[in-house]
């Protein structure tokens, strides 16, 4: 009868096996909550050195809030920015991508050399609309490609307001338009301010805005990992 008041050898090794294994176990909390801070430490470190490079050695300049006749839109956080100006009846509204490709500079020795980062040509899209007023059923619409010192036209369409775009044809391409007809609409472009000179306040204007976006999502990764 005594023998079944006693503990068994397995419970016996279970007690003395309990403290050891959650000294363990609080250890290995430890050790997981050191390496987590450790982590979060290092890449706030590392977050605040980039910010610091970028904000010192290419601090984002005062954005102009105008080109010429045309007021500039800019929203923070957003890769478009929006230009406007009324002209009469008529209204020209620009919607301009950040920096969305590149090409190699035409001072390359050959067709085929890729061209250093620097020695880029950067890209942006343009898509420009010219409407006069709301009785107007249709508006005229030029996609454009702006290089550092020129705008090219690659499509010119009607659209009809209120219909999506991508459903609509759209012509063939500017190249492709008798020659008379593009310098024609080159003109008419150009009257309406879509010009070399927007092109090139484009391109400074959005390498500013690269770097004010930059720093803008680097900070909030930052605030992000701080929390």
């Amino acid at each position: 009868m005594a023998r079944w008041l006693l503990p068994s050898r397995g419970l016996l090794r279970l007690k003395s096996l309990a403290p050891s294994s959650a000294s363990a176990l609080i250890s290995r909390s430890y050790i997981s909550e050191m390496r987590r801070s450790a982590f979060k430490e290092n890449l706030l470190r590392i977050l605040r050195t980039e910010i610091a490079y970028e904000v010192e050695s290419r601090p984002p300049s005062q954005l102009e809030a105008a080109f010429r006749s045309f007021d500039v839109d800019d929203r923070p956080g957003e890769q478009w920015i929006k230009l406007r100006w009324s002209r009469g009846r008529e209204e020209i509204k620009i919607e301009a991508t950040m920096f969305d490709g590149a090409a190699p500079s035409t001072r390359s020795a050959a067709p085929s050399e890729v061209a250093d980062a620097g020695d880029a040509r950067l890209h942006i899209t343009l898509m420009v609309e010219v409407s006069k007023g709301d009785d107007s059923e249709f508006a005229l619409q030029f996609a454009c490609s702006a290089w550092p010192n020129d705008i090219e036209v690659e499509k010119v369409f009607p659209v009809r307001r209120g219909h999506a775009t991508h459903r609509q044809y759209m012509g063939p391409n500017f190249k492709e338009l008798d020659e008379e007809m593009q310098d024609t609409l080159l003109e008419y472009l150009e009257e309406r301010g879509v010009n070399d000179d927007l092109a090139g306040f484009l391109h400074g204007y959005m390498a500013n805005k690269d770097r004010t976006e930059l720093v803008r999502w680097l900070r909030n990764i930052e605030t992000y990992v701080k929390k």
